[in-house]
């Protein structure tokens, strides 16, 4: 991967639907050139696809809170069984399992307060080998960016 297909990749991380010709200006090259690096990306699977950023209020789960959770037991089949009990759960958007502690990081995104605390109550502490949830609300969001994901 050299400089020009860092260069391709930052702008469509900025707009996936520039065209060609637009990319192939803003990278300086022409339209074919810049077509065939674009497809050598995809085959090569650099780029791993595309995405719609949606407006998480018009779908009702404007209420994220980040959540680190760590588990009363580390054996293989407790971590197995909540890892996919856990990435089942629509609320769930992110989910990291991390060294050291916390065990797990995750970013929920439900309605409101309340339908966080049902999410909480009924799901996530009844999942088997939970020991400590740890919630986090953020007051402001800085910086955030949907590249690398």
């Amino acid at each position: 991967m050299d400089k020009i297909d860092r260069a391709i990749i930052a702008q469509l991380q900025r707009d996936a639907r520039i065209s060609n010709t637009e990319l192939a200006d803003r990278v300086g090259l022409t339209p074919a050139p810049c077509l065939r690096r674009f497809r050598r990306l995809e085959q090569d699977g650099v780029i791993l696809g595309y995405h719609a950023r949606v407006d998480a209020e018009s779908m009702g789960r404007s209420f994220e809170v980040n959540v680190n959770v760590e588990l009363s037991h580390k054996d293989r089949e407790t971590v197995e069984n909540f890892e996919a009990r856990v990435a089942s759960f629509d609320e769930v958007i992110e989910f990291r399992r991390m060294f050291g502690l916390p065990d797990y990081f995750l970013r929920i995104a439900t309605a409101d307060l309340s339908s966080y605390e049902r999410f909480v109550t009924y799901k996530l502490e009844d999942t088997p080998g939970v020991a400590r949830v740890d919630s986090h609300l953020t007051m402001k969001i800085i910086k955030t960016t949907h590249s690398m994901e």
